[in-house]
């Protein structure tokens, strides 16, 4: 079977693993690895995906695995994660995810720009870039990477208070 057509087949299987929990399956991917094969698993859902959940998901889908013939009998190792921070935002639910975070948005026309996702909707998604809001729909966006940030703006507002707190104490 090439693997594709192996790919396909694990897509097929598993969508309904990562549904029945709540999750998104976001990728499979199958790489020689010496004598065995990895087989990375990557789901994704609107709170994230917890530690618990991530192993509660390893376990029916290494069960799902075992009860097809999917990987045929040779070795393989199955890793099964969250997307990291570097995943493209290409699907409409990955912006959902990214609403607050800031982001560079790259169009199709080549050109990109960067600012914070305000909102997302049916027709696309909304960012916030410097003082101004700029709409963008679906089909104007390429794909988008979320930035890393080390100070975010909730940040800020958590500094502001603790400045106010400190301020009322007694110097006595």
């Amino acid at each position: 079977m090439g693997s594709d057509a192996r790919r396909d087949r694990l897509i097929k299987l598993l969508e309904p693993v990562a549904a029945a929990e709540g999750l998104d399956l976001e990728d499979v991917t199958i790489t020689p690895a010496g004598k065995r094969r990895l087989l990375r698993v990557i789901v994704d859902g609107d709170q994230g995906v917890s530690l618990d959940k991530v192993a509660d998901i390893s376990q029916m889908v290494s069960q799902a695995l075992d009860d097809s013939d999917v990987m045929g009998g040779s070795p393989y190792v199955l890793e099964v994660s969250s997307p990291g921070v570097d995943r493209p935002l290409t699907e409409p639910r990955h912006w959902r995810r990214a609403k607050g975070r800031l982001v560079k948005a790259d169009l199709r026309d080549g050109s990109s720009l960067e600012g914070r996702v305000v909102a997302v909707g049916d027709s696309g998604v909304e960012l916030s870039v410097g003082e101004a809001s700029r709409p963008l729909l679906w089909d104007e966006l390429a794909k988008g990477r979320v930035q890393v940030e080390f100070r975010r703006l909730d940040d800020d507002v958590l500094d502001d208070e603790y400045d106010a707190d400190a301020d009322d104490g007694d110097e006595g």
